[in-house]
């Protein structure tokens, strides 16, 4: 069994974002199958009860949230880099375009849409996931406002590519192609006839056949039982806390998401830097486990 584990759901957009830069790579990983609503007894075990997918895991060390999985398939896989042309702090920052404005506009039209058919389950699931009505005709109603939007975003792509160039920062792909080309996927996939809000753009069309074509590296099914093995037979690599979180090192913290999925994780500051956050914690059944998140996007509290 592969080391690297991505706990997903094939239909999952953010999961597809991170699916492409392991095909960008040419990486081997293990596809650990998660429900798309809760429960989720496999993996909370294993986040300390983030719920939110994807989730990457490598033995007892869990990353949570695409932005950081992206960061730490870059530092551990250098090559081939997400970063082609060398602009990785921006490449990393058009997750906050694409992540957000661009990913609830699609949201709007595809649920709105989709209307009546949406799975009650679905709708109190995610109504407790972000903390707020999953109002499918309010959705309904913006339907134009937010294909407006969606096509405003897909102008931005199509200028992008005005000159001819083969993915959005030049002749090879990276993080940016895999940022914009999981909004495109999940338009497409999800409500077929929303599609040709952004493919009918010719330019955007031939691009996305060609990030279609890097495929998803090499994919291989692993049951959620082995990846709980791998978890408890594995140790938390080291890490090291920033001086600006020194006074916490070791003591105990929380970490929540700021936006939506507000799950908090406790445990004890195990790393911080720049970019993440690791809490270490100990699960009954597993043993010690790291979880690590994003920085931008969570907060850190003192305290469990």
């Amino acid at each position: 069994m592969t080391d690297l584990l991505l706990h997903h759901y094939d239909n999952s957009p953010f999961s597809e974002k991170v699916r492409v830069c392991l095909g960008i790579k040419g990486l081997s990983w293990g596809a650990v199958d998660q429900p798309v609503i809760m429960p989720k007894p496999d993996l909370l075990p294993l986040t300390g009860g983030y719920r939110k997918i994807p989730v990457m895991q490598i033995g007892a060390d869990i990353y949570c949230d695409s932005v950081l999985i992206v960061r730490e398939l870059e530092r551990r896989f250098p090559e081939p880099t997400l970063f082609p042309d060398g602009n990785r702090g921006l490449a990393a920052a058009l997750a906050l375009w694409t992540d957000r404005s661009m990913f609830q506009a699609a949201v709007a039209v595809i649920f709105g849409n989709l209307g009546e058919h949406v799975a009650p389950e679905f709708i109190k699931d995610r109504e407790a996931l972000s903390g707020a009505p999953f109002d499918l005709a309010k959705m309904k109603m913006a339907i134009p406002h937010m294909t407006d939007q969606l096509r405003a975003h897909g102008a931005l792509i199509d200028e992008q590519l005005a000159d001819g160039r083969t993915f959005l920062t030049g002749e090879t792909p990276g993080l940016a192609d895999a940022n914009v080309w999981y909004n495109l996927w999940f338009i497409e996939n999800a409500f077929p006839p929303a599609a040709p809000i952004l493919t009918d753009y010719p330019r955007i069309a031939a691009w996305s056949e060609r990030v279609r074509g890097i495929g998803h590296g090499t994919r291989s099914e692993v049951t959620p039982a082995a990846a709980l093995e791998q978890a408890k037979t594995a140790t938390p690599a080291r890490g090291s806390v920033s001086p600006e979180h020194a006074d916490l090192a070791g003591k105990p913290v929380t970490v929540f998401a700021d936006d939506y999925g507000r799950d908090p994780v406790s445990g004890t500051l195990w790393s911080s830097s720049a970019f993440h956050y690791g809490v270490a914690r100990t699960d009954p059944a597993l043993g010690d486990i790291v979880v690590h998140v994003p920085r931008i996007g969570f907060g850190l509290q003192a305290g469990a």
